[in-house]
Protein backbone atom coordinates (compact mmCIF):
# COMPACT_ATOMS: atom_id res chain seq x y z
CA UNK A 1 0.00 0.00 0.00
CA UNK A 2 2.87 2.29 0.78
CA UNK A 3 6.50 1.80 -0.04
CA UNK A 4 8.12 -0.76 2.14
CA UNK A 5 11.11 -0.23 4.33
CA UNK A 6 13.65 -1.79 2.02
CA UNK A 7 13.13 1.17 -0.26
CA UNK A 8 15.20 2.98 2.32
CA UNK A 9 18.21 0.84 1.56
CA UNK A 10 18.97 -1.44 4.45
CA UNK A 11 22.46 -2.89 4.51
CA UNK A 12 24.76 -4.72 6.89
CA UNK A 13 28.15 -4.27 8.41
CA UNK A 14 30.60 -1.47 7.90
CA UNK A 15 31.66 -0.67 4.35
CA UNK A 16 34.79 1.04 5.58
CA UNK A 17 36.09 -2.25 7.01
CA UNK A 18 35.62 -4.21 3.82
CA UNK A 19 38.69 -4.39 1.66
CA UNK A 20 38.80 -3.89 -2.05
CA UNK A 21 40.04 -7.45 -2.69
CA UNK A 22 37.91 -9.27 -5.24
CA UNK A 23 35.34 -11.63 -3.74
CA UNK A 24 33.16 -13.88 -5.81
CA UNK A 25 29.64 -12.42 -5.69
CA UNK A 26 27.00 -14.46 -3.94
CA UNK A 27 24.52 -15.78 -6.54
CA UNK A 28 21.70 -15.24 -4.05
CA UNK A 29 22.19 -11.45 -4.04
CA UNK A 30 20.17 -9.91 -6.88
CA UNK A 31 19.37 -13.40 -8.10
CA UNK A 32 18.80 -17.01 -7.14
CA UNK A 33 17.05 -17.26 -3.79
CA UNK A 34 16.49 -13.49 -3.79
CA UNK A 35 13.56 -13.97 -6.14
CA UNK A 36 12.01 -16.43 -3.69
CA UNK A 37 12.24 -13.64 -1.12
CA UNK A 38 10.37 -11.36 -3.55
CA UNK A 39 7.72 -14.05 -3.98
CA UNK A 40 7.44 -14.41 -0.21
CA UNK A 41 7.06 -10.65 0.26
CA UNK A 42 4.53 -10.47 -2.58
CA UNK A 43 2.38 -13.15 -0.92
CA UNK A 44 2.68 -11.40 2.44
CA UNK A 45 1.36 -8.20 0.88
CA UNK A 46 -1.55 -10.14 -0.60
CA UNK A 47 -2.47 -11.96 2.61
CA UNK A 48 -2.01 -9.06 5.02
CA UNK A 49 -2.41 -5.70 3.30
CA UNK A 50 -4.81 -7.07 0.69
CA UNK A 51 -7.02 -8.65 3.35
CA UNK A 52 -7.10 -5.41 5.34
CA UNK A 53 -8.21 -3.48 2.27
CA UNK A 54 -11.14 -5.92 1.90
CA UNK A 55 -12.43 -5.51 5.45
CA UNK A 56 -15.31 -3.35 4.26
CA UNK A 57 -17.12 -6.60 3.36
CA UNK A 58 -16.82 -7.92 6.90
CA UNK A 59 -17.65 -4.52 8.37
CA UNK A 60 -21.12 -4.72 6.81
CA UNK A 61 -21.61 -8.22 8.23
CA UNK A 62 -20.59 -7.07 11.71
CA UNK A 63 -23.02 -4.15 11.57
CA UNK A 64 -25.90 -6.50 10.82
CA UNK A 65 -24.83 -9.18 13.29
CA UNK A 66 -24.11 -7.10 16.38
CA UNK A 67 -26.33 -4.08 15.68
CA UNK A 68 -23.79 -1.65 17.09
CA UNK A 69 -23.00 1.89 16.00
CA UNK A 70 -20.87 2.39 12.92
CA UNK A 71 -18.26 4.26 14.89
CA UNK A 72 -17.82 1.41 17.36
CA UNK A 73 -17.85 -1.32 14.70
CA UNK A 74 -15.26 0.49 12.56
CA UNK A 75 -12.77 0.18 15.41
CA UNK A 76 -12.36 -3.52 14.59
CA UNK A 77 -10.95 -2.86 11.12
CA UNK A 78 -9.01 0.24 12.12
CA UNK A 79 -7.34 -1.54 15.05
CA UNK A 80 -6.10 -4.28 12.75
CA UNK A 81 -4.76 -1.87 10.13
CA UNK A 82 -3.37 0.66 12.59
CA UNK A 83 -1.64 -1.81 14.88
CA UNK A 84 0.03 -3.50 11.90
CA UNK A 85 1.87 -0.24 11.16
CA UNK A 86 2.26 1.15 14.67
CA UNK A 87 4.01 -1.92 16.09
CA UNK A 88 6.64 -1.85 13.32
CA UNK A 89 9.41 -0.24 15.38
CA UNK A 90 8.68 -2.53 18.32
CA UNK A 91 8.74 -5.66 16.14
CA UNK A 92 12.32 -4.63 15.39
CA UNK A 93 13.15 -5.81 18.91
CA UNK A 94 11.97 -9.34 18.07
CA UNK A 95 13.87 -9.28 14.78
CA UNK A 96 17.10 -8.26 16.52
CA UNK A 97 16.77 -11.22 18.91
CA UNK A 98 15.17 -13.96 16.80
CA UNK A 99 15.79 -12.96 13.20
CA UNK A 100 13.30 -12.34 10.42
CA UNK A 101 12.37 -15.97 9.76
CA UNK A 102 11.31 -16.88 13.31
CA UNK A 103 9.54 -13.55 13.82
CA UNK A 104 7.52 -14.01 10.61
CA UNK A 105 6.54 -17.60 11.43
CA UNK A 106 5.35 -16.63 14.91
CA UNK A 107 3.48 -13.69 13.41
CA UNK A 108 1.79 -15.95 10.86
CA UNK A 109 0.52 -18.23 13.61
CA UNK A 110 -0.68 -15.24 15.63
CA UNK A 111 -2.45 -13.71 12.63
CA UNK A 112 -4.21 -16.97 11.77
CA UNK A 113 -5.20 -17.41 15.41
CA UNK A 114 -6.75 -13.93 15.42
CA UNK A 115 -8.88 -14.74 12.35
CA UNK A 116 -9.99 -18.12 13.71
CA UNK A 117 -10.87 -16.86 17.20
CA UNK A 118 -12.83 -14.00 15.63
CA UNK A 119 -15.16 -16.55 14.03
CA UNK A 120 -16.53 -17.25 17.52
CA UNK A 121 -17.08 -13.58 18.44
CA UNK A 122 -20.18 -12.87 20.53
CA UNK A 123 -19.84 -9.08 20.41
CA UNK A 124 -17.79 -6.28 18.89
CA UNK A 125 -15.58 -5.93 21.95
CA UNK A 126 -14.50 -9.54 21.54
CA UNK A 127 -13.39 -8.67 17.99
CA UNK A 128 -11.32 -5.78 19.34
CA UNK A 129 -9.10 -8.27 21.14
CA UNK A 130 -9.06 -11.18 18.71
CA UNK A 131 -9.06 -9.46 15.33
CA UNK A 132 -7.94 -5.93 16.11
CA UNK A 133 -5.08 -6.69 18.51
CA UNK A 134 -4.15 -10.35 17.99
CA UNK A 135 -4.40 -10.43 14.19
CA UNK A 136 -2.99 -6.88 13.99
CA UNK A 137 0.15 -7.68 15.99
CA UNK A 138 0.58 -10.90 14.00
CA UNK A 139 0.32 -8.94 10.76
CA UNK A 140 2.99 -6.53 11.94
CA UNK A 141 5.30 -9.42 12.89
CA UNK A 142 5.10 -10.78 9.35
CA UNK A 143 4.97 -7.54 7.40
CA UNK A 144 8.17 -5.95 8.73
CA UNK A 145 10.40 -9.01 8.13
CA UNK A 146 8.93 -9.30 4.64
CA UNK A 147 9.93 -5.78 3.71
CA UNK A 148 13.33 -5.99 5.42
CA UNK A 149 14.38 -9.22 3.71
CA UNK A 150 13.91 -7.84 0.21
CA UNK A 151 16.31 -5.02 1.00
CA UNK A 152 18.79 -7.53 2.38
CA UNK A 153 18.85 -9.72 -0.70
CA UNK A 154 18.89 -7.02 -3.38
CA UNK A 155 21.49 -4.43 -4.29
CA UNK A 156 21.42 -3.54 -8.00
CA UNK A 157 17.80 -4.56 -8.62
CA UNK A 158 16.30 -3.25 -5.41
CA UNK A 159 13.86 -0.88 -7.14
CA UNK A 160 12.53 -3.68 -9.35
CA UNK A 161 12.24 -6.04 -6.40
CA UNK A 162 10.40 -3.42 -4.36
CA UNK A 163 7.97 -2.73 -7.15
CA UNK A 164 7.17 -6.40 -7.65
CA UNK A 165 6.69 -7.18 -3.96
CA UNK A 166 4.59 -4.16 -3.03
CA UNK A 167 2.19 -4.64 -5.94
CA UNK A 168 0.88 -7.52 -3.88
CA UNK A 169 -1.21 -4.98 -1.96
CA UNK A 170 -3.23 -4.05 -5.04
CA UNK A 171 -3.60 -7.62 -6.22
CA UNK A 172 -4.52 -8.68 -2.70
CA UNK A 173 -7.19 -6.03 -2.29
CA UNK A 174 -8.77 -7.17 -5.56
CA UNK A 175 -8.55 -10.90 -4.84
CA UNK A 176 -9.46 -10.76 -1.16
CA UNK A 177 -12.49 -8.56 -1.80
CA UNK A 178 -13.87 -11.12 -4.21
CA UNK A 179 -12.91 -14.03 -1.96
CA UNK A 180 -14.44 -12.62 1.23
CA UNK A 181 -17.60 -11.61 -0.59
CA UNK A 182 -17.98 -15.15 -1.97
CA UNK A 183 -17.22 -16.82 1.37
CA UNK A 184 -19.65 -14.58 3.26
CA UNK A 185 -22.39 -15.28 0.72
CA UNK A 186 -21.88 -19.03 0.62
CA UNK A 187 -20.85 -19.86 4.19
CA UNK A 188 -21.59 -16.82 6.35
CA UNK A 189 -19.09 -14.39 7.84
CA UNK A 190 -18.08 -16.65 10.74
CA UNK A 191 -17.06 -19.55 8.50
CA UNK A 192 -15.49 -17.03 6.12
CA UNK A 193 -13.20 -15.79 8.89
CA UNK A 194 -12.37 -19.36 9.89
CA UNK A 195 -11.42 -20.20 6.31
CA UNK A 196 -9.44 -16.98 6.01
CA UNK A 197 -7.58 -17.94 9.16
CA UNK A 198 -6.61 -21.25 7.57
CA UNK A 199 -5.45 -19.39 4.46
CA UNK A 200 -3.41 -17.03 6.65
CA UNK A 201 -1.35 -19.99 7.89
CA UNK A 202 0.42 -19.68 4.54
CA UNK A 203 2.17 -16.70 6.13
CA UNK A 204 4.23 -19.27 8.04
CA UNK A 205 5.35 -20.71 4.70
CA UNK A 206 6.28 -17.21 3.56
CA UNK A 207 8.28 -16.78 6.76
CA UNK A 208 10.05 -20.10 6.23
CA UNK A 209 11.23 -18.84 2.83
CA UNK A 210 13.02 -15.91 4.52
CA UNK A 211 16.37 -17.65 4.68
CA UNK A 212 18.90 -15.33 6.35
CA UNK A 213 22.15 -14.47 4.66
CA UNK A 214 25.29 -15.74 6.37
CA UNK A 215 27.87 -13.22 7.64
CA UNK A 216 30.06 -14.19 4.66
CA UNK A 217 27.22 -13.37 2.27
CA UNK A 218 26.72 -10.06 4.04
CA UNK A 219 30.36 -9.08 3.66
CA UNK A 220 30.24 -10.02 -0.02
CA UNK A 221 27.23 -7.79 -0.47
CA UNK A 222 29.10 -4.94 1.21
CA UNK A 223 31.97 -5.36 -1.27
CA UNK A 224 29.56 -5.26 -4.17
CA UNK A 225 27.99 -2.14 -2.70
CA UNK A 226 31.35 -0.44 -2.12
CA UNK A 227 32.40 -1.08 -5.73
CA UNK A 228 29.06 -0.02 -7.20
CA UNK A 229 28.96 2.98 -9.48
CA UNK A 230 25.51 3.80 -8.24
CA UNK A 231 26.32 6.56 -5.77
CA UNK A 232 22.73 6.86 -4.67
CA UNK A 233 22.54 3.22 -3.65
CA UNK A 234 25.90 3.53 -1.92
CA UNK A 235 24.72 6.54 0.05
CA UNK A 236 21.60 4.73 1.12
CA UNK A 237 23.70 1.91 2.55
CA UNK A 238 25.19 4.30 5.10
CA UNK A 239 21.71 5.32 6.23
CA UNK A 240 21.01 1.75 7.16
CA UNK A 241 23.27 1.39 10.15
CA UNK A 242 20.26 0.15 12.04
CA UNK A 243 19.96 -3.00 9.91
CA UNK A 244 21.20 -4.92 12.89
CA UNK A 245 17.55 -5.15 13.76
CA UNK A 246 17.08 -7.75 11.00
CA UNK A 247 18.83 -10.39 13.03
CA UNK A 248 21.97 -10.76 10.88
CA UNK A 249 25.26 -9.38 12.14
CA UNK A 250 28.78 -8.98 10.85
CA UNK A 251 31.49 -11.39 11.92
CA UNK A 252 33.17 -8.82 14.13
CA UNK A 253 29.93 -8.07 15.93
CA UNK A 254 29.30 -11.77 16.45
CA UNK A 255 32.73 -12.20 18.04
CA UNK A 256 32.04 -9.37 20.48
CA UNK A 257 28.70 -10.87 21.37
CA UNK A 258 30.25 -14.29 21.95
CA UNK A 259 32.86 -12.74 24.21
CA UNK A 260 30.14 -10.99 26.16
CA UNK A 261 28.18 -14.22 26.52
CA UNK A 262 31.27 -16.08 27.72
CA UNK A 263 32.02 -13.40 30.28
CA UNK A 264 28.48 -13.38 31.64
CA UNK A 265 28.11 -17.16 31.72
CA UNK A 266 31.64 -18.09 32.82
CA UNK A 267 30.84 -18.35 36.50
CA UNK A 268 27.73 -20.40 35.81
CA UNK A 269 29.63 -22.86 33.61
CA UNK A 270 32.42 -23.35 36.14
CA UNK A 271 29.90 -23.96 38.85
CA UNK A 272 28.19 -26.56 36.67
CA UNK A 273 31.50 -28.39 36.01
CA UNK A 274 32.45 -28.36 39.65
CA UNK A 275 29.11 -29.66 40.69
CA UNK A 276 29.06 -32.92 38.71
CA UNK A 277 28.98 -34.87 41.92
CA UNK A 278 25.96 -33.03 43.12
CA UNK A 279 22.44 -34.21 42.80
CA UNK A 280 20.59 -34.08 39.47
CA UNK A 281 18.27 -31.49 40.94
CA UNK A 282 21.10 -29.02 41.46
CA UNK A 283 22.42 -29.67 37.95
CA UNK A 284 18.99 -29.00 36.51
CA UNK A 285 18.85 -25.71 38.39
CA UNK A 286 22.23 -24.70 36.99
CA UNK A 287 21.09 -25.44 33.47
CA UNK A 288 18.00 -23.31 33.97
CA UNK A 289 20.17 -20.51 35.34
CA UNK A 290 22.47 -20.79 32.34
CA UNK A 291 19.53 -20.64 29.94
CA UNK A 292 18.06 -17.62 31.72
CA UNK A 293 21.44 -15.88 31.62
CA UNK A 294 21.78 -16.50 27.89
CA UNK A 295 18.26 -15.22 27.30
CA UNK A 296 18.98 -12.12 29.40
CA UNK A 297 22.10 -11.32 27.39
CA UNK A 298 20.20 -11.76 24.13
CA UNK A 299 17.32 -9.56 25.25
CA UNK A 300 19.65 -6.82 26.54
CA UNK A 301 21.64 -6.88 23.31
CA UNK A 302 18.51 -6.74 21.17
CA UNK A 303 16.99 -3.97 23.25
CA UNK A 304 20.17 -1.88 23.03
CA UNK A 305 20.19 -2.15 19.23
CA UNK A 306 16.47 -1.45 19.00
CA UNK A 307 16.63 1.54 21.35
CA UNK A 308 19.57 3.14 19.59
CA UNK A 309 17.84 2.63 16.25
CA UNK A 310 14.50 4.23 17.02
CA UNK A 311 15.06 6.57 19.94
CA UNK A 312 18.49 7.93 19.16
CA UNK A 313 17.21 10.37 16.55
CA UNK A 314 15.88 13.29 18.58
CA UNK A 315 17.62 15.67 16.19
CA UNK A 316 15.03 14.78 13.54
CA UNK A 317 12.42 16.79 15.40
CA UNK A 318 14.50 19.95 15.06
CA UNK A 319 13.75 19.80 11.34
CA UNK A 320 10.50 21.74 10.97
CA UNK A 321 9.77 20.37 7.52
CA UNK A 322 10.03 16.83 8.85
CA UNK A 323 7.67 17.70 11.71
CA UNK A 324 5.24 19.08 9.13
CA UNK A 325 5.65 15.82 7.21
CA UNK A 326 4.62 13.89 10.34
CA UNK A 327 1.55 16.11 10.73
CA UNK A 328 0.69 15.41 7.10
CA UNK A 329 1.07 11.65 7.66
CA UNK A 330 -1.30 11.79 10.64
CA UNK A 331 -4.11 13.07 8.39
CA UNK A 332 -3.28 11.59 4.99
CA UNK A 333 -3.53 7.84 5.38
CA UNK A 334 -7.04 7.84 6.86
CA UNK A 335 -8.33 9.47 3.67
CA UNK A 336 -7.08 6.47 1.73
CA UNK A 337 -8.35 3.86 4.21
CA UNK A 338 -11.87 5.23 4.85
CA UNK A 339 -13.21 4.46 1.34
CA UNK A 340 -12.14 0.82 1.66
CA UNK A 341 -14.02 0.41 4.95
CA UNK A 342 -17.18 2.41 4.27
CA UNK A 343 -17.66 2.31 0.46
CA UNK A 344 -19.51 -1.04 0.46
CA UNK A 345 -22.16 0.38 2.79
CA UNK A 346 -22.31 3.69 0.92
CA UNK A 347 -22.98 1.84 -2.32
CA UNK A 348 -25.74 -0.12 -0.59
CA UNK A 349 -27.36 3.10 0.62
CA UNK A 350 -27.27 4.51 -2.91
CA UNK A 351 -29.03 1.37 -4.25
CA UNK A 352 -26.04 0.55 -6.42
CA UNK A 353 -25.33 -2.85 -4.90
CA UNK A 354 -26.18 -4.78 -8.08
CA UNK A 355 -23.67 -2.81 -10.14
CA UNK A 356 -21.08 -2.88 -7.39
CA UNK A 357 -21.36 -6.66 -7.16
CA UNK A 358 -20.28 -6.94 -10.78
CA UNK A 359 -17.12 -4.88 -10.24
CA UNK A 360 -16.64 -3.50 -6.69
CA UNK A 361 -15.46 0.08 -6.35
CA UNK A 362 -12.80 -1.00 -3.86
CA UNK A 363 -11.42 -3.36 -6.50
CA UNK A 364 -11.15 -0.44 -8.91
CA UNK A 365 -9.10 1.47 -6.34
CA UNK A 366 -6.87 -1.55 -5.76
CA UNK A 367 -6.15 -2.27 -9.43
CA UNK A 368 -5.47 1.33 -10.44
CA UNK A 369 -3.34 1.75 -7.31
CA UNK A 370 -0.88 -0.76 -8.78
CA UNK A 371 -0.45 1.29 -11.96
CA UNK A 372 -0.34 4.51 -9.98
CA UNK A 373 2.68 3.41 -7.96
CA UNK A 374 4.57 2.36 -11.09
CA UNK A 375 3.68 5.34 -13.26
CA UNK A 376 4.28 7.97 -10.56
CA UNK A 377 7.61 6.34 -9.82
CA UNK A 378 8.61 6.51 -13.49
CA UNK A 379 7.51 10.14 -13.78
CA UNK A 380 9.41 11.17 -10.65
CA UNK A 381 12.60 9.56 -12.02
CA UNK A 382 12.59 11.83 -15.08
CA UNK A 383 15.46 14.34 -14.86
CA UNK A 384 13.23 17.32 -15.65
CA UNK A 385 10.60 16.42 -13.01
CA UNK A 386 10.77 17.15 -9.29
CA UNK A 387 9.75 14.26 -7.04
CA UNK A 388 8.44 16.76 -4.51
CA UNK A 389 6.14 18.33 -7.12
CA UNK A 390 4.85 14.91 -8.23
CA UNK A 391 4.23 14.03 -4.58
CA UNK A 392 2.27 17.23 -3.89
CA UNK A 393 0.29 16.97 -7.15
CA UNK A 394 -0.78 13.43 -6.29
CA UNK A 395 -1.80 14.58 -2.81
CA UNK A 396 -3.89 17.43 -4.20
CA UNK A 397 -5.58 15.03 -6.61
CA UNK A 398 -6.39 12.59 -3.83
CA UNK A 399 -7.79 15.19 -1.46
CA UNK A 400 -9.92 16.62 -4.29
CA UNK A 401 -11.36 13.17 -4.95
CA UNK A 402 -12.13 12.66 -1.25
CA UNK A 403 -14.00 15.97 -1.10
CA UNK A 404 -15.84 15.23 -4.36
CA UNK A 405 -16.91 11.66 -3.63
CA UNK A 406 -19.93 12.51 -1.37
CA UNK A 407 -21.43 14.61 -4.18
CA UNK A 408 -21.70 11.68 -6.58
CA UNK A 409 -24.63 9.29 -6.74
CA UNK A 410 -24.13 7.18 -9.91
CA UNK A 411 -21.94 4.11 -10.24
CA UNK A 412 -20.01 5.45 -13.25
CA UNK A 413 -19.10 8.74 -11.54
CA UNK A 414 -18.09 6.91 -8.37
CA UNK A 415 -15.98 4.50 -10.42
CA UNK A 416 -14.11 7.39 -12.07
CA UNK A 417 -13.37 9.04 -8.74
CA UNK A 418 -12.30 5.72 -7.23
CA UNK A 419 -9.92 5.19 -10.14
CA UNK A 420 -8.41 8.62 -9.47
CA UNK A 421 -8.12 7.77 -5.77
CA UNK A 422 -6.28 4.57 -6.64
CA UNK A 423 -3.93 6.28 -9.07
CA UNK A 424 -3.11 9.32 -6.94
CA UNK A 425 -2.55 7.17 -3.85
CA UNK A 426 0.37 5.68 -5.75
CA UNK A 427 2.41 8.48 -4.17
CA UNK A 428 3.10 6.05 -1.32
CA UNK A 429 5.97 4.72 -3.43
CA UNK A 430 7.52 8.21 -3.36
CA UNK A 431 7.48 8.59 0.42
CA UNK A 432 11.00 7.16 1.01
CA UNK A 433 12.44 9.50 -1.62
CA UNK A 434 10.70 12.52 -0.14
CA UNK A 435 11.78 11.52 3.36
CA UNK A 436 15.38 11.24 2.22
CA UNK A 437 15.22 14.72 0.70
CA UNK A 438 13.97 16.06 4.03
CA UNK A 439 16.34 14.42 6.52
CA UNK A 440 19.24 13.13 4.46
CA UNK A 441 20.50 9.58 4.05
CA UNK A 442 21.96 9.28 7.56
CA UNK A 443 18.59 9.46 9.33
CA UNK A 444 16.48 8.00 6.55
CA UNK A 445 15.68 4.61 8.08
CA UNK A 446 14.58 6.01 11.44
CA UNK A 447 12.69 8.92 9.91
CA UNK A 448 10.73 6.63 7.61
CA UNK A 449 9.86 4.41 10.55
CA UNK A 450 8.38 7.43 12.33
CA UNK A 451 6.33 8.32 9.25
CA UNK A 452 4.97 4.77 9.05
CA UNK A 453 3.93 4.95 12.71
CA UNK A 454 2.12 8.22 11.99
CA UNK A 455 0.33 6.50 9.11
CA UNK A 456 -0.66 3.73 11.50
CA UNK A 457 -2.19 6.23 13.91
CA UNK A 458 -4.10 7.74 10.98
CA UNK A 459 -5.40 4.32 9.95
CA UNK A 460 -6.34 3.59 13.55
CA UNK A 461 -8.44 6.73 14.09
CA UNK A 462 -9.82 7.48 10.61
CA UNK A 463 -12.50 4.81 10.06
CA UNK A 464 -13.99 5.04 13.60
CA UNK A 465 -14.14 8.81 13.24
CA UNK A 466 -16.02 8.46 9.95
CA UNK A 467 -18.45 6.01 11.53
CA UNK A 468 -18.94 8.27 14.53
CA UNK A 469 -19.80 11.20 12.25
CA UNK A 470 -22.34 9.00 10.48
CA UNK A 471 -23.94 8.07 13.80
CA UNK A 472 -24.42 11.78 14.53
CA UNK A 473 -25.46 13.09 11.11
CA UNK A 474 -26.91 9.91 9.53
CA UNK A 475 -24.68 10.59 6.50
CA UNK A 476 -21.18 9.72 5.40
CA UNK A 477 -20.86 13.04 3.56
CA UNK A 478 -19.47 14.97 6.52
CA UNK A 479 -16.97 12.19 7.25
CA UNK A 480 -15.35 12.69 3.85
CA UNK A 481 -15.56 16.48 4.11
CA UNK A 482 -13.91 16.63 7.53
CA UNK A 483 -11.21 14.08 6.70
CA UNK A 484 -10.58 15.85 3.39
CA UNK A 485 -10.21 19.21 5.11
CA UNK A 486 -7.82 17.76 7.71
CA UNK A 487 -5.87 16.19 4.88
CA UNK A 488 -5.73 19.59 3.19
CA UNK A 489 -4.37 21.10 6.41
CA UNK A 490 -1.56 18.55 6.33
CA UNK A 491 -0.73 19.45 2.73
CA UNK A 492 -0.71 23.15 3.61
CA UNK A 493 1.81 22.41 6.37
CA UNK A 494 4.05 20.82 3.74
CA UNK A 495 3.75 23.92 1.55
CA UNK A 496 4.29 26.49 4.29
CA UNK A 497 7.40 25.06 5.98
CA UNK A 498 9.72 25.17 2.92
CA UNK A 499 8.70 28.80 2.39
CA UNK A 500 9.55 29.64 6.02
CA UNK A 501 12.96 28.04 5.71
CA UNK A 502 13.71 29.95 2.50
CA UNK A 503 13.07 33.21 4.36
CA UNK A 504 15.78 32.32 6.89
CA UNK A 505 18.97 32.02 4.81
CA UNK A 506 21.19 32.23 7.89
CA UNK A 507 20.13 28.78 9.10
CA UNK A 508 22.16 25.67 8.43
CA UNK A 509 21.03 23.14 5.89
CA UNK A 510 19.06 20.10 6.95
CA UNK A 511 22.08 17.81 6.79
CA UNK A 512 24.29 20.25 8.74
CA UNK A 513 21.66 20.87 11.38
CA UNK A 514 21.23 17.17 12.08
CA UNK A 515 24.94 16.36 12.10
Amino acid sequence: MYASREDIGYDFGDDSKVGSKPIKPNPNIDGGWAWMIVLSSFLVHILIMGSQMALGILNMEWLEEFNQSRGLTAWVSSLSMGITLIVGPFIGLFISMCGCRKTAIIGGILNALGWILSAYASNVHYLFLTFGVTAGVGSGMVYLPAVVMVGQYFQKRRALAQGLSTTGTGFGAFLMTALLKYLCTEFGWRNAMFIQGAISLNLCVCGALMRPLSPKDVSEKCVVRSNSEDNHAKALSHSAETIKSNGVFSEETEKKEEATNEEVLDSVQHTEIGGKSRSGKNMYGLRVLKTVSQLTVTVRKGFAIWYSSYFGTASLFTNRVFVAFIIWALFAYSSFVIPFIHLPEIVKQYNLASQNNIFPLTSIIAIVHIFGKVILGIISDLPCISTWNVFLTANFTLVTCILTLPLLRTYVSLAVVCALIGFSSGYFSLMPVVTEDLVGTKHLANAYGIIICANGISALLGPPFAGWIYDITDKYDFSFYICGLLYMVGIIFLLIQPCIQKKQPGEKSTEEAQV
